[in-house]
């Protein structure tokens, strides 16, 4: 099993990598679901069926097939190779997971949110979905530095800097809104 670890591992990161995109990019279609919606007759309607379209064929071509694939390799190494055994044990580990855990709810949510614009239902405005696509972001970047970083971390800067980095993204978000207003505005 030793010998296959590097393939499971390679085919693990492989697909968190497509589940990402795919969760990044949903939730763009998302916006531009939610404008089409705003828009006159017939844009409405050919846009809104575009999109729709757009977003079945990623959600279930690339995203859940990709948020599978990521898991079953992530139980593979962790539960049937010898490195995941010791690798649980790892208070780094335990946190990671943690924040794996969040990611299956914010995918959860995503469905939720997909399959009531598939229905044509409205519920969230378009300001509400640019920030809640960086909700992946926040995921994405603490997995990555707890992998990378493991047990060196050090968790109160670890935490002060996802904070500083979420304050930022609100910012840059705000700003991008405005400049967003003083374009339409033109």
């Amino acid at each position: 099993m030793t010998e296959l670890y590097p393939y499971i591992k390679s085919l693990h990161l492989i697909f968190v990598i497509t589940w990402f995109a795919g969760l990044f990019y949903i939730v763009r279609l998302f916006v531009y679901q939610i404008e089409a919606d705003a828009k006159p007759s017939p844009d409405r309607e050919i846009l809104g069926e575009q999109y729709k379209l757009m977003a079945s064929r990623l959600w279930y071509i690339i995203t859940w097939p990709s948020a599978v694939l990521a898991s079953f390799f992530a139980f593979w190494m962790i539960f049937f190779t010898e490195i995941g055994a010791f690798w649980l044990t790892q208070s780094w580990m335990h946190v990671k997971l943690a924040f794996v855990f969040l990611l299956y709810l914010y995918h959860a949510k995503c469905q939720q949110i997909f399959s009531q614009l598939q229905r044509g239902e409205i519920r969230y405005s378009t300001n509400y979905m640019r920030l809640w696509n960086e909700g992946a972001t926040l995921i994405l970047f603490s997995i990555v530095f707890l992998v990378i970083v493991r047990s060196a971390i050090n968790w109160i800067y670890g935490v002060v800097g996802l904070i500083a980095f979420s304050v930022m993204l609100m910012i840059g978000f705000k700003i991008y809104k405005r400049i967003r207003e003083q374009n339409q505005q033109r």
